[in-house]
């Protein structure tokens, strides 16, 4: 992994946004023998002007999962992008070359989560759709409000948590999909939205035979 620092500077007018993707502050901690978090504050600059975009922009769906015999919608809004030209923001589509250079993993999808206040919120989880390997590295850039993200081992422990603020990257990596679970748990009481970014490699997503 190099320390490649890439910037993007748009005019200022009301309908652009600068963005600066900035890995000079990240921070990366073990969590075990063989999984790693990597923070990175401030990672996207503008991140508010580019929040309000995407309310807007995206075609937001709430689904109906089916869970022990129920039917449950689920708490939050989502959308994906399979294609990366269909992404609504060039921001992003900048922010998926700047991190597939930095990381070495060629992103070439991405999944949105829309938080549309702290009554919203998604389960203990792990990353199968888009991690096949025993090893990935994903990450996650939030737009909006902070809200926690939890994380804590598979077969059981104690959690520990972050609170990503606006612009800022979470990334998971080493065997953080295969031995960890992770979530964003309710918070009654926040009226603000946050959106949360999953930057997904259809390489990591083969499974390994």
């Amino acid at each position: 992994m190099s320390g490649q620092v890439q910037k993007d500077l748009f005019a200022s007018d009301a309908s652009q946004t600068a963005a600066d993707f900035d890995f000079s502050t990240a921070q990366r901690s073990a969590i075990d023998a063989h999984s790693w978090i990597e923070v990175v504050p401030g990672w996207l600059s503008g991140s508010h002007s580019v929040f309000e975009r995407l309310t807007t922009a995206v075609p937001w769906r709430q689904h109906d999962r089916r869970l022990f015999d129920q039917t449950f919608r689920e708490p939050r809004l989502t959308a994906e992008y399979k294609t990366l030209r269909n992404v609504p923001d060039e921001v992003l589509r900048k922010a998926v070359s700047a991190l597939s250079k930095y990381y070495g993993v060629r992103y070439d999808s991405v999944w949105l989560n829309f938080y549309r206040h702290g009554e919203d919120s998604t389960g203990w989880h792990r990353d199968r759709f888009s991690c096949r390997k025993p090893e990935c590295i994903v990450p996650v850039l939030t737009l909006g409000a902070t809200r926690r993200f939890l994380i804590k081992p598979r077969n059981g422990g104690t959690s520990i948590a972050y609170k990503p603020g606006s612009g800022d990257l979470i990334v998971m990596g080493g065997r953080s999909q295969e031995d960890w679970v992770h979530s964003v748990p309710k918070e009654p009481g926040l009226c603000e939205g946050r959106i949360s970014i999953n930057f997904q490699s259809s390489e990591q997503a083969i499974t390994e035979r």
